[in-house]
């Protein structure tokens, strides 16, 4: 028998996790992370659908954290086999699931203290920097477009899917059962294309079961070129008033897709030529696997780095790793660009930088990405005039810009782009990573452009292969 199992990120975009049960064994397709509310994200990232022990394999199509950031738990709960993934999500994952058990270890320290202040046990984290360490071990790397082995009967290879460095959709092929060979394509995030760096997606496979995201599926974007004009225009006119441009940006793939942008736009003279720094140490991390990784790069970006020799800031960037580099920023008075993380301005370095910068109307606050509700980047984004950092109260003065075009997500119409050209022969169309509405309105636009078996998917629900 071969079916799937829904367990994360079904009716919701977070937290990634797919069974795959074949002739005994379970295979999981991605061991992401739930992030929401505290005790719901406890609840949920400590349920397996089964015992760790009796997974097999895990086969992972991209290191973004609520894709990946559950491995070591799952490692530190038994689990034996191997994690297969591309070279490059192998490197991110590196240096990316230590880094989400140095956030959690910090975020339980301070959470223990205040229980200690009221008389309550501690809390453990879900793993520590020697699991994520452990998991990594676990790493197999295998090349796009080659068939392996993950279990007998089984077999999985990586194609393009163009969402971040190293991600990857996965073809999975099932041994011959009944006088039928039963086929399914896991999309995995799925990137836009004509965005900068990565490969455009690739078509997709024909396979007679897809499992499709959905994260956009009720929403169309800016075009990719229009970012890029409005990142010009920012910059232009915040330099001529001698301000600084503030971005907040996500570590991983956001922030090396403005990097690329702010780069060529230099060299070509579409923007003036100041100081440009990159103020987080997981950003500075994954720029060095960006620049380990050249056979990621589209024809463009291969182009643009035999001209430059570096197409992630050279001679235009300056990255920051210190604590006391990044507060020699806040002395700085003339124009730059300081790209920092969190991305949606919730920790990290770029609460101070919108602390001494968010009160002057020479300055620009760019949101460069999604914001989640209740998070101080969405209350920026949607115009509150004050805000609060550090108990402290300050006067939103900045001009406040946010460009929708640097989604690494598809949007409804990109996929569809994807999906349409394969309804004539696949047999069904799951659809996943999605908030309801986002995924009942791909699913009735996939309905209507022919698509044979629509289901979108349920948390604990089968589905037989």
């Amino acid at each position: 028998m071969a079916e799937i199992l829904f367990h994360g990120a079904a009716g919701e975009v977070t937290g990634s996790m797919h069974m795959v049960h074949v002739d005994g064994q379970w295979v999981a397709l991605d061991c992401g992370l739930y992030q929401g509310r505290r005790a719901e994200a406890e609840e949920k990232n400590r349920a397996w659908p089964m015992p760790a022990k009796e997974i097999a394999a895990v086969v992972l199509s991209h290191a973004h954290i609520d894709h990946s950031g559950r491995l070591p738990l799952l490692v530190k709960e038994g689990f034996e086999g191997p994690i297969y993934a591309t070279p490059a999500t192998r490197d991110l994952c590196a240096i990316m699931l230590p880094d989400s058990a140095h956030v959690q270890e910090e975020d339980v320290y301070y959470v223990s203290k205040r229980r200690k202040r009221k008389g309550l046990p501690p809390i453990e984290p879900l793993y520590t920097y020697d699991d994520a360490l452990a998991a990594v071990r676990h790493i197999q790397s295998i090349s796009y477009g080659r068939f392996f082995p993950v279990v007998p009967g089984l077999l999985a290879s990586f194609t393009e899917v163009g969402h971040m460095l190293g991600s990857a959709g996965i073809r999975l092929a099932f041994a011959k059962r009944n006088g039928h060979t039963p086929s399914l394509f896991f999309s995995g995030d799925v990137g836009r294309p004509d965005q900068p760096i990565i490969r455009d997606p690739a078509p997709l496979p024909d396979d007679e079961t897809i499992v499709c995201e959905s994260t956009y599926g009720a929403r169309l974007h800016e075009p990719v070129e229009e970012a890029r004009t409005a990142l010009r225009d920012v910059v232009t006119r915040t330099v001529a008033r001698g301000g600084k441009v503030i971005i907040p940006s996500f570590a991983v793939g956001r922030t090396q897709t403005i990097v690329y942008f702010l780069h060529e736009e230099q060299v070509a003279g579409g923007i003036p030529r100041v100081p440009v720094y990159v103020d987080s140490p997981l950003a500075v991390n994954a720029t060095e696997v960006f620049k380990l990784h050249p056979e990621c790069y589209d024809a463009e970006a291969r182009a643009f780095h035999q001209v430059t020799g570096d197409i992630l800031g050279s001679g235009c960037c300056t990255y920051i790793r210190t604590l006391e580099e990044s507060k020699a920023l806040h002395d700085r008075r003339e124009p730059c660009i300081i790209i920092s993380a969190s991305g949606m301005c919730e920790a990290g370095r770029i609460r101070h930088h919108l602390k001494n910068n968010i009160e002057n109307p020479k300055n620009t606050i760019l949101i460069a990405g999604y914001q989640a509700q209740n998070t101080l980047g969405r209350r920026i984004a949607d115009g509150v005039k004050r805000i609060t950092l550090f108990h402290e109260e300050y006067s939103v003065r900045a001009e406040v810009v946010q460009i929708h075009g640097f989604s690494g997500h598809a949007d409804q119409r990109e996929l569809l782009a994807l999906l349409t050209p394969r309804f004539a022969t696949a047999k069904r169309l799951l659809l996943v990573h999605g908030e309801p509405e986002q995924t009942a309105a791909l699913a009735e636009k996939a309905r209507g452009l022919g698509a044979r078996e629509v289901v979108i998917g349920v948390r604990g629900q089968h589905v037989a292969l």
